[in-house]
């Protein structure tokens, strides 16, 4: 979503911890090490609400903003990337600024330089019942999924995000499913039916589906496809990275009767 803003229709939902994919004999310590001492960039965070009972309530959950920003980027990192010798999205500078405006969150900006917000109203909204781990979830939740705007890499020779459907799907898809992956939604999260093609959580789901199914590599190997598949497509991506036996459409088929939304 380089130089465009987008609203994120995320929603708020109670789940587990989370988890980063392992590679075979990887230990939850071992991943951490590996991104401990990347340079995530410059972490700016800008409250333009102070007055807001939302921005109160960000900072009593989120008390220090900075390196919390900090600690979900090595976590997009290490779920996009196998280490920080791979191809990576240069971001230099975060600029994260809590706002009194309508939506949710968006990210904006590019060339390194990364802009986010996140609304307050969304914030006293989410905290309505005054469920102070139900805030905390859905604010990782949202982070995680802006974050991966940051540092995901972009399909090539298909136009951009604003121009096509294609690209759209395959950066607001992967956005929630480093969200997925790392235990950002509930129970409750995924969509029933729909096609690869809807972005956000029907394509996110899809996505850790083929993960935890057909190769534990695979959102790694999927977001790298955007460097070495040109033009992009999906099923060029999925021949790419599952082998040419593969397609698109009948793994979409075998996911939905997977998750039980049809009949084989």
């Amino acid at each position: 979503m380089k130089k465009n803003y987008c609203l994120c229709a995320l929603f708020i939902l109670l789940g587990t911890a989370a988890c980063i994919t392992k590679s075979k004999g990887q230990t939850e310590k071992d991943i951490t090490a590996v991104w401990d001492k990347y340079n995530v960039g410059t972490i700016l965070f800008e409250d333009k609400a102070p007055q807001t009972k939302g921005s109160d309530i960000y900072h009593r959950i989120i008390p220090d903003a900075e390196s919390y920003i900090k600690e979900q980027a090595k976590t997009v990192l290490a779920t996009l990337y196998n280490s920080p010798e791979d191809s990576i999205v240069p971001v230099h500078k975060i600029h994260y600024t809590l706002e009194d405006i309508d939506g949710i969150s968006a990210k904006g900006g590019g060339n390194g330089e990364v802009s986010i917000f996140y609304s307050t109203r969304h914030i006293e909204h989410s905290f309505a019942q005054n469920d102070t781990a139900k805030l905390f979830f859905e604010t990782r939740g949202v982070l995680l999924h802006e974050l991966t705007h940051a540092y995901q890499l972009e399909p090539q020779g298909i136009g951009s995000y604003g121009t096509n459907r294609v690209f759209w799907a395959f950066i607001e898809g992967m956005a929630d499913a480093v969200r997925v992956a790392n235990g950002g939604f509930g129970p409750d999260g995924r969509p029933k039916g729909g096609n690869y093609m809807d972005g956000y959580r029907t394509t996110g789901y899809f996505l850790v589906w083929l993960r935890d199914n057909k190769d534990p590599e695979f959102l790694r190997k999927f977001n790298r496809s955007a460097l070495e598949v040109i033009p992009w497509s999906f099923d060029g991506a999925i021949k790419h990275v599952l082998g040419k036996e593969y397609s698109i459409d009948e793994l979409w088929h075998e996911y939905q009767v997977a998750v039980g939304d049809i009949q084989a």
